[in-house]
């Protein structure tokens, strides 16, 4: 990750949560890398220097468990965020690395899909706890679950950007497509400045001509917004979860890894870019 440090350390923002850039990491088809995604970009990015925060809403709380952190040593999470007016800076729980946080999932999740149908502020519940939040952050990720529920609505309202990771098969482009009009959705209803910040290729088989002629599609379709960097199928990405790591610590020379640094890059670059214009 040494080859990340060379990249600029964007300016921190003064002492409100609000001026990190949060980013949802959200499809509704599950298997498709949300959680790696958020996991290890977070960790390249953490590895750059920036300072970022993991909030895992997804009720499988996978992405707490791929960051080491054990089940009983979760206590309050994002559930208590949520609905018992938790602030963010209470919760946060330092990871093993160095720059990055994480605010855990919980059991108690599961049920947080029933429990928002009646909830006052159902939809800006998430938004409002990290603008009251005294935490300072470069870049919030939300790890979101596999589903258009409310706990992804809420993930939507609350963010700047969202980063769409997308399997190569062939049922990809038809949910991307439900996913897109939800985004336009969200972005009318209740946040204008809701933007793309790009979809993510994911489980990239260079040896399958599906992969290619996916790849190729959504890149016609979307262009610029489809980054440059593709993440492999590769059995390490596979393997690190079960060990409590992120891949670039398990494995920082695999495919995968290498991916995920030029990922980080990829996206510290179009941000420069965004705070310059």
């Amino acid at each position: 990750m040494s080859d990340l440090a060379a990249e600029p350390v964007l300016t921190k923002a003064a002492p409100a949560v609000d001026h990190a850039h949060v980013v949802s990491i959200a499809n509704q088809k599950g298997g498709v890398g949300k959680t790696t995604t958020a996991v290890n970009l977070a960790t390249a990015m953490a590895a750059a220097g920036r300072q970022v925060l993991i909030l895992d809403m997804d009720p499988q709380g996978n992405a707490s468990t791929g960051l080491g952190i054990p089940r009983n040593e979760r206590g309050l999470g994002t559930y208590d965020v949520l609905f018992n007016d938790t602030q963010l800076e209470d919760v946060a729980i330092e990871t093993a690395i160095p720059n990055l946080s994480i605010v855990t999932a919980t059991v108690d999740l599961s049920g947080a899909e029933i429990e928002l149908v009646t909830a006052e502020r159902r939809e800006f519940r998430l938004r409002d706890a990290i603008r009251d939040s005294r935490l300072t952050y470069d870049y919030v990720l939300i790890d979101c679950p596999p589903a258009l529920g409310l706990l992804t609505l809420n993930a939507l309202v609350a963010a700047h950007e969202v980063l769409v990771p997308l399997q190569c098969e062939f049922y990809a482009l038809e949910g991307l497509s439900h996913l897109i009009r939800t985004i336009e959705r969200v972005k009318k209803a209740f946040n204008p400045t809701l933007d793309i910040q790009g979809v993510l290729l994911t489980m990239f088989d260079k040896r399958n001509n599906l992969s290619e002629m996916v790849a190729a599609d959504v890149r016609s379709y979307f262009g610029d917004k489809v980054f440059q960097t593709v993440i492999p199928r590769n059995v390490r990405i596979s393997e690190a979860p079960s060990h409590g790591k992120p891949v670039l610590l398990y494995d920082l020379r695999c495919a995968g890894s290498q991916a995920y640094v030029d990922l980080a890059r990829e996206v510290l670059k179009r941000e420069t870019k965004r705070l310059i214009a």
